[in-house]
């Protein structure tokens, strides 16, 4: 039997996912046992979920949105929590989806806060260092994991040129003005390492996006950018910070900036080509 605020923690999260997508400027379509979140205007694509309270879909209603999501032309992306959803896996598998899996972890209440580190500090919606700092976590994952690798400031400094980094430097800046998003980023001569957001819905914020240069990797820049993102949370009266390590690895990471792994969270998409 799983513990009662486990329960409770994850309803929370889920009353969350439900409401962050809409708060980002997201519609939502309704599927049934399903709900597909459609941004509107520029920003980064959402996905499908259950919907809140749904249950019970199959591999006919996963293939309703994803034909859906081809005409949008979006990504066949579904989304959700394997002890909250488990009926979805399956219709997902049946559909044709592959499924990853991805430690889904809450912050400890009572972990002590970590020092601050010098090379990390909260960015605003004008900062000089926004452009790089919303390119790293792309650069971090096209090369997954936790291992040193050979993307640099050379090479980030050749992703920021793409016209789609503008756009996207835009749209975070217009978060951070509105305080939808938090941002924090650890540099060390002018160049950015490695960021990281927070994006709060009332009470409940998700720490997304942190990333490290693949060459900056293995000097504690995630866990510092982290445990700055918390300590702001914390400032602000945030109750439950939550996020989804990519893998165990990174997992382990987190651990020590005081996150308690609470449910396993599940992403389905095509397999790859």
């Amino acid at each position: 039997m799983r513990d009662h605020m486990i329960d409770t923690t994850l309803s929370q999260l889920e009353r969350y996912y439900d409401a962050a997508p809409r708060a980002g400027g997201a519609r939502a379509e309704d599927f049934g046992p399903l709900t597909l979140f459609v941004q509107e205007g520029a920003g980064w694509p959402y996905y499908a979920r259950p919907a809140l309270g749904g249950s019970g879909a199959t591999a006919a209603d996963v293939e309703r949105v994803r034909a859906r999501q081809r005409e949008l032309k979006v990504p066949e992306a579904f989304e959700w929590v394997a002890e909250t959803s488990p009926w979805l896996r399956a219709a997902a598998e049946a559909a044709g989806l592959h499924v990853h899996e991805h430690p889904l972890m809450v912050l400890d209440p009572a972990a002590a806060a970590l020092p601050a580190h010098p090379e990390v500090r909260l960015l605003g919606a004008d900062d000089p260092l926004l452009t790089a700092a919303v390119t790293v976590p792309a650069l971090a994952f096209a090369a997954p994991g936790t291992a040193v690798g050979e993307a640099g400031p050379a090479e980030l400094a050749a992703a920021t040129a793409d016209p789609e980094v503008s756009a996207r430097r835009d749209r975070v800046s217009g978060m951070l003005a509105s305080g939808r998003t938090v941002m924090a980023a650890a540099a060390r001569d002018g160049v950015v390492l490695c960021s990281g957001q927070y994006n709060p819905v009332g009470d409940t914020a998700e720490v997304v996006g942190v990333g490290t240069l693949p060459s900056a990797r293995r000097r504690g820049l995630a866990l510092a950018v982290t445990a700055a993102l918390v300590a702001r949370a914390r400032a602000r009266g945030i109750r439950t910070v939550f996020l989804s390590a990519g893998d165990e690895d990174v997992a382990r990471v987190y651990a020590r900036a005081g996150f308690r792994r609470v449910a396993t969270a599940l992403i389905a998409e095509p397999p790859a080509a």
